[in-house]
């Protein structure tokens, strides 16, 4: 399934975002606290992922404004977070066709919607069921008189309840009765949802704030995990990683806990830091010399607590040029936060929990331009062939460059009345690029331009500029008339 559009609703800053496309590789750009992080978030609640999951909270994600009327506002059921259109393949449509018949299925879409307190999505269904159940009947084996008995439900409800009357008596109403019973609720449409279920995918969201610690004290990681408070507690989220990393490698946490020697374990997290770093220099064109190791060693009675004592987990980065290494959290945040990536989405994919929906919150926040460049080649050459991406910038330099069409703008918007009085309107995201803050136009133009190798500027001083312009410094000048 491919996500279409979406809707945002009573989230945060997000009010009503109004209804935006969405493509394949989907970049959202706008300046800080315009609402990029809420996107992404309300989009996560739909389906996450179990190794990434996220819910509604009424009390945190609510606009706040209006958090005591709530009940008011919403008397009948929980307020709607998140609306989706989304396409389905025609392998999936030929199921329901397989099932209920060519003219029950009434399209190539179906909507799922989420909000505060929702279990689940819930699916509208391109299924006519009226159709569905005479088509169902038709196809039983009925002679004329076994048919008419049935009449004409229009429900699989209706259909179960005269199938019940007629089964004693007849097999072939019995068999078709024990089929609808096989149903998810004994309904038509659940067996529909069942049917598209596992296409739907799942939603990984991963911030620029989730990087792998890089000093890690073993047995308190031991106690986090098997309280919970390691996978409950965001504060833990570089823990969380460090104990993935030791997953990826193979590695029991309690097992080196026990060990009195750890050179076999560091020879198996060697080789899988190996892994991820040639991974990652597939596409990182910035230092090729550099290298992350990580081993576990006895704590040393001078380190701080609690990393004095115990069998304690270290990350670095060598490099090879230098012959000298630093700290991982000293070293590249962009890079540290690729390798945390790589460790995630591996445990994400080993799951094996279906198509991945991958949510990138300001990736590459610390990078230059050339290093953004090399990044945003990793998510257009790896990860959009083979998963839908949406991630969010406000740098120029992660605006796809042949990809003004990939481009939301996301904008937190303020109304001012003849009195000069402010009214928030919320976050609104925009298909069309062009936004009414001129800051965030000349950030996508800028971004465009400059990924495609041109020197622009944004004039301030429009005849310095343009005399500069003249003289070759610049291939284009922006300025705001």
């Amino acid at each position: 399934m491919k996500l279409l559009s979406a809707q945002v609703t009573n989230f945060r800053s997000a009010e009503d975002t109004g209804e935006f496309t969405l493509d394949h590789l989907t970049c959202l750009v706008g300046k800080n606290e315009a609402g990029k992080t809420v996107i992404l978030q309300a989009l996560a609640g739909l389906n996450p992922h179990p190794a990434t999951p996220f819910e509604y909270t009424l009390e945190r994600d609510y606009p706040k404004r209006y958090l005591a009327r709530y009940a008011e506002r919403h008397p009948d059921e929980g307020a709607l977070v998140i609306k989706s259109k989304w396409a389905i393949t025609d392998e999936a449509k030929g199921r329901l066709v397989a099932e209920f018949g060519p003219d029950s299925v009434t399209g190539n879409t179906v909507t799922l919607t989420r909000g505060y307190g929702s279990p689940s999505p819930r699916w509208v269904l391109p299924i006519n069921e009226a159709t569905a159940v005479s088509y169902i009947i038709s196809n039983a084996g009925f002679s004329a008189p076994e048919k008419s008995q049935v009449g004409a439900p229009r429900t699989s409800g209706e259909l179960r309840e005269k199938l019940k009357t007629l089964a004693p008596t007849n097999p072939k109403h019995k068999a078709l009765l024990t089929k609808i019973e096989t149903y998810p609720k004994h309904e038509i449409l659940r067996k529909a949802r069942e049917l598209l279920e596992t296409d739907l995918p799942k939603f990984m969201y991963f911030s620029s704030y989730d990087r792998m610690s890089a000093t890690v004290h073993l047995p308190n990681l031991s106690v986090t995990a098997e309280n919970k408070t390691l996978f409950s507690d965001d504060n833990l989220r570089g823990d969380r990683l460090f104990l993935e990393f030791l997953e990826f490698a193979g590695i029991g946490l309690n097992d080196i806990i026990a060990a009195k020697t750890f050179e076999s374990f560091n020879a198996k997290l060697q080789a899988a830091s190996n892994i991820l770093t040639e991974e990652i220099l597939d596409f990182w064109t910035q230092n090729p010399d550099i290298e992350v190791r990580v081993n576990v060693a006895e704590g040393k009675p001078g380190d701080p607590a609690p990393f004095n004592s115990g069998p304690i987990g270290r990350a670095r980065i060598y490099n090879q040029l230098h012959r000298a290494d630093t700290s991982f959290s000293e070293r590249s945040a962009v890079f540290t936060w690729f390798f945390s990536f790589l460790i995630k989405f591996d445990r994400v994919k080993r799951e094996g929990a279906g198509p991945i929906f991958l949510l990138l919150d300001e990736p590459g926040l610390t990078l230059h331009g050339k290093a953004q460049g090399d990044l945003l080649r990793y998510f257009k050459d790896k990860l959009s062939p083979h998963h839908q991406v949406v991630y969010s910038t406000h740098s120029p330099f992660m605006v796809p460059p042949d990809g003004m069409m990939e481009t939301r703008i996301v904008e937190d918007l303020v109304n001012v009345d003849q009195r000069g009085r402010r009214t928030p309107v919320g976050t609104k995201v925009r298909g069309d690029a062009l936004s009414e803050d001129n800051a965030v136009n000349q950030l996508v133009v800028m971004g465009v331009l400059e990924n495609a190798g041109h020197v622009g500027t944004v004039a301030v001083n429009g005849r310095e500029a343009i005399e500069r312009f003249a003289e070759g410094d610049f291939d284009a000048i922006l300025m705001d008339i």
